[in-house]
């Protein structure tokens, strides 16, 4: 019997979650293997995030709330978004969800007809181009490699809009890239979409707090304002709180698209947890030096991969200006092989060969829709990444041949 409908069959498991369950199956083998393959935070959940989790518990916190948020939450959120990008928004005009994936699906179920296209800055998060087609929507990918700085430009946006343009999809700093769009960038995208009424933009700022060097990464209406009746700014507490597990994610946007949204998230899973919500509040509202902490660290490791990269033959890395992921070039290590081996063609021979070979877990680019990269987060101890890159590096060395 099948079980499956044509609309789960449009779609892929997460490719980066295939690998992570794959490098724990070597690890319960007795295989030593240093997993990079997720994006997720190594360090614990702030004390005070915590015990403010327990007060909920203890003060009966605990039934239903709204189905997309309380409202100390979302005055937490307003807050937020006044303080940090100085934006203003009401309540009504927010929404929080099981972290920041359902935020979007729920935008996308809200808006999306059959055929409506979804544009996409490849290289992009795994889950935004299957969430469209799940929705029926199409996703439309639009290159931009490294010799872009893996950004959208103006003139490319223009050349891809259609009548069947719905939603332009950004994410800054973005994922797995690092990549962080500009003042200026944002307001030259804005200004090709004052000229398609139709096209929504979904601004995906996640990470918007793990930044290095100081680099710019301004919320796309700080730099739009007048598009505000057509953006939804997302977000969520996972990646600067350390909060993964917890599944807080928002959006921000205009009031009757939030409406809608939190409709469809009513019939799906109502509220996101009583608990996880009052533990948002605390991280939102609460003092944020783990944040400037976090960051601050992230940029040590993201440093301290670049020097281990940048001796390794056949690879090629831009200097992510935010997030925690090295988004790495492989086209040199294309037609190479290990001695008795099959050459390595695509990315995703590569990524296999070194979970294999060197006992490193990261995720082909062929997920990011951009070929030929791996992607390796550095979400991780500064032990574990010396020593991933010097198995990566002896792995590499130790192949032969090429194009």
């Amino acid at each position: 019997m099948n079980y499956e409908a044509e609309r789960a069959r449009r779609i892929k498991l997460s490719p980066a979650m295939a690998v992570s369950v794959r490098a724990r199956e070597l690890r319960a083998g007795g295989a030593d293997i240093i997993d990079l393959s997720v994006g997720e935070p190594d360090f614990d959940t702030p004390p005070h995030i915590l015990e403010a989790a327990a007060d909920a518990m203890r003060s009966g916190q605990t039934h239903y709330t709204a189905a997309d948020g309380t409202p100390e939450l979302k005055e937490a959120i307003v807050e937020k978004f006044r303080r940090e990008n100085g934006l203003e928004f009401s309540r009504q005009q927010v929404s929080a969800g099981n972290g920041a994936k359902q935020i979007i699906f729920n935008a996308l179920m809200a808006t999306l007809e059959a055929g409506d296209e979804v544009l996409v800055p490849a290289p992009y998060w795994v889950s935004y181009t299957d969430m469209a087609l799940l929705v029926g929507g199409i996703p439309r990918l639009v290159e931009c490699p490294i010799e872009a700085d893996f950004k959208l430009t103006a003139q490319q946006l223009d050349a891809a809009i259609t009548p069947a343009t719905r939603w332009l999809f950004l994410n800054s700093p973005g994922n797995p890239s690092g990549a962080a769009y500009s003042s200026a960038e944002l307001q030259a995208l804005g200004e090709v979409l004052r000229r398609h009424p139709r096209v929504l933009v979904l601004s995906d700022e996640i990470y918007e707090h793990i930044r290095h060097d100081g680099a710019e990464a301004p919320s796309f209406l700080s730099a739009c304002p007048d598009l505000h009746e057509r953006t939804v700014i997302v977000n969520g507490v996972s990646k600067a709180y350390a909060m993964t597990g917890w599944r807080i994610g928002y959006a921000a946007g205009p009031t009757e698209l939030i409406k809608v949204m939190a409709k469809i998230q009513s019939q799906s899973t109502s509220n996101p947890c009583s608990i996880s919500q009052a533990a948002a509040v605390a991280a939102l509202n609460g003092p944020q030096d783990f944040v400037q902490e976090a960051a601050a660290e992230y940029t040590a490791r993201r440093d301290l991969v670049i020097e281990g990269l940048s001796g390794i033959p056949g690879l090629k890395l831009r200097k992510p200006e935010g997030a925690f992921y090295a988004f790495v070039e492989c086209k040199g290590l294309i037609g190479k092989r290990l001695p008795g081996h099959k050459p390595l063609e695509s990315d995703a021979d590569i990524a296999e060969f070194l979970l294999e070979t060197a006992g490193i877990a990261v995720v082909p680019g062929a997920a990011f829709g951009l070929s030929p990269y791996i992607r390796l987060s550095f979400a991780a101890a500064r032990p574990l990444l010396n020593s991933a890159c010097k198995r990566l590096a002896e792995a590499v060395l130790a192949l032969e041949g090429g194009r």
